[in-house]
């Protein structure tokens, strides 16, 4: 057989092999086997036999309480705290989980087991064992990924239950070929993702917006962590939490741990996984001090319970999990329409915060359509830039319709600088001692107040793996999902406002409409957004008229181009605020002489990063759907 002839049928037959492999699913039998063994050997013991199961009071859960007991279907009342400081949001997880009485349900996209994976897992399991029931839903492609630690997840608690949402290849774990092999096998339903974010305890009180469980998300990264931004809410709107919840633990893809084919293999064939013990931290101290924080009564007055608004209205929106079946069926979309209707009624402003500006075609219609008013709402956009982001191949697709944005959708786009000072404030706050940490409320209030200080970065040198830089020095990046409408509500979730988060992830958030907290979000945005923690996203000064008209024209062909879009010199590019100047708008007459162009990828150092993402500019529109 010819060497072409084998090429020829070697795609076919390893395609046929994924289909194949895509088909093993566990077997009936095997699954009462496994959930037999189970059965067996789950831990029963509960550690306590009071019937609030031994909960530690929670100022934050008596708080929803009371806005329970003071609701009615006419006139809700929900106590919303905005997690912008990443210590806070995981000590109100904790204390949360500590206050538990009946239920905890957590949903999630990454959980990891780094620090902060660890501790929540541990965290919950110690809730189980008090007889808390405990149900856990994570998206399968990057959470758990050791099947042996998902056997030792099955029995640790006949209270504790844990279910993997779209397992690739009914499996837990994904190594590359895998990878390889569900995109070749079944790209759709691989491609698809449960991208919500949800901790609800008692069905009383939740927390979502875009934290995962993983070190970066709470700042304990060496190197990178993220700008992140959840909501903590306590009343009627929890109950709309508990009902989607409900939806996805009971949907079809959210695969219990028994019908899993390498962790029912384990179950069945390898001897019972050992006692669960306490984890061993990288960071044992900070741990504590964490720990501690979250039942400090002084701690939580100050950095919770004083930020809390008791308000009105509060809904919570998630995509209903048939979006994953069909991306196009309608009421499946709840949240990213209600996202786009809450855009389209803009009067005078709408402020973005994203870490992915790559639109998909109906939000691009949209923002055309606000652009075209007569007196338009000003869009204010705060983003990644190169040297922040960790996903350049994202980055790459703003990069190219830059003129897009700024022209026909006339946004005022701002990209965090990844040494950016704001950003280190909270970095510094989660690493400090539990002392300072209340001397830093003693002397300056809680963390929602400290931004108007001066900045200082603190942080080991060296730079995070995504592109290398110039300067070196611990990375932000942003990955808080937020808008805020006119000062009058606002949203906080985890949609990105991209193609992905519009046809492919199921997305949850809240929307509040309440204008103190509104401006809550807005003075954190716009914190983002000042000059030493951003740079301005403005069009190339004109230099000689006619060659820079011959420029930008062949530009706009290209960047229109789904191929070979290839022309180096762009329509716009960065600047910096010179010292001594205000921040203007690009379009402000003055704007030239106070602000100075720093390049279209400023403080990344020339690298094959760099090279790969003007390649996936010029022939990368056909990804934007999945990247």
């Amino acid at each position: 057989m010819s060497r072409m002839r084998l090429r020829s049928l070697a795609f076919p037959s390893l395609l046929a092999a994924f289909l194949l492999l895509q088909g093993c699913v566990v077997s009936r039998a095997q699954i009462r086997r496994a959930d037999a063994v189970v059965a067996a050997s789950v831990d029963r013991d509960i550690d306590c036999h009071q019937a609030d199961h031994c909960a530690t009071p929670s100022p934050l859960l008596n708080a929803a309480t009371d806005a329970l007991a003071a609701s009615t279907p006419q006139d809700p009342v929900n106590v919303v705290t905005l997690l912008n400081d990443s210590e806070p949001a995981l000590a109100a997880r904790i204390n949360l989980i500590r206050a538990a009485r009946h239920s905890i349900d957590v949903q999630t996209y990454i959980w990891d087991q780094d620090d902060v994976g660890k501790l929540m897992l541990n965290e919950l399991i110690q809730a189980a064992r008090r007889g808390v029931r405990v149900r856990i839903l994570a998206d399968q492609l990057f959470s758990f990924q050791e099947p042996g630690l998902l056997d030792q997840l099955s029995r640790v608690s006949s209270h504790l239950q844990v279910r993997l949402y779209n397992p690739t290849l009914h499996k837990a774990r994904t190594p590359p070929l895998d990878f390889a092999a569900g995109i070749l096998c079944c790209f759709l339903q691989f491609n698809q993702r449960m991208h919500n974010k949800l901790l609800l305890v008692d069905d009383s009180i939740g927390i979502t917006g875009g934290r995962n469980y993983q070190d970066r998300y709470f700042n304990w990264d060496d190197n990178f962590d993220y700008v992140d931004r959840d909501v903590m809410v306590g009343g009627p709107a929890a109950r709309e939490m508990a009902a989607s919840f409900e939806l996805f633990w009971r949907h079809k893809r959210a695969v219990p741990l028994t019908h899993l084919r390498d962790v029912n293999r384990r179950i069945l064939h390898d001897p019972p996984p050992p006692p669960w013990k306490s984890p061993r931290y990288q960071r044992p101290a900070r741990v504590r001090q964490v720990q501690q924080a979250a039942e400090d009564p002084q701690w939580l007055q100050a950095w919770l319970v004083g930020p809390t608004l008791r308000t009105g209205k509060v809904d919570y929106f998630s995509d209903l999990p048939a979006k994953t079946d069909d991306p196009d069926k309608k009421h499946a979309l709840e949240f990213t329409h209600r996202i786009m209707r809450m855009i389209s009624g803009a009067r005078h402003e709408v402020l973005l915060q994203t870490p992915y500006l790559v639109m998909s075609r109906s939000a691009q219609r949209l923002f055309k359509r606000l652009h075209r008013r007569k007196d338009p709402p000003q869009i204010i956009v705060s983003t990644n830039s190169l040297a922040s982001t960790d996903a350049f191949a994202v980055y790459a697709m703003s990069y190219k319709h830059r003129k897009r944005y700024l022209k026909t959708f006339g946004f005022q786009i701002h990209e965090l600088k990844p040494h950016a000072p704001g950003p280190a404030v909270d970095y510094r706050l989660a690493n400090l001692s539990a002392d300072a940490m209340k001397r830093e409320v003693t002397l300056r209030g809680p963390a929602r107040t400290q931004h108007k200080t001066v900045y200082h970065l603190f942080g080991s040198g060296g730079s995070n793996r995504p592109a290398p830089l110039l300067n070196s020095g611990r990375r932000f990046g942003l990955h808080a999902k937020s808008i805020v409408i006119d000062d009058r509500y606002a949203m906080v979730g985890s949609h990105n406002f991209d193609p992905r988060s519009d046809h492919y992830n199921t997305e949850a958030g809240v929307i509040v409409y309440d204008k103190r907290f509104a401006n809550e979000v807005r003075q954190s945005i716009l914190r983002d957004i000042q000059p030493q923690n951003a740079w301005v996203i403005a069009p190339r000064q004109p230099a000689i008229p006619v060659l820079t008209d011959i420029n930008q024209a062949i530009g706009t062909v290209s960047a229109h181009l789904p191929l070979f879009d290839l022309w180096p010199f762009r329509y716009a590019t960065s600047y910096e605020l010179k010292p001594g100047c205000q921040p203007l708008r690009a379009n402000n007459p003055k704007f030239y002489s106070c602000y100075r162009a720093v390049g279209d990828f400023p403080d990344v150092a020339l690298s094959p990063k760099l090279i790969i993402t003007r390649l996936i500019t010029a022939f990368g529109v056909g990804a934007k759907g999945i990247l």
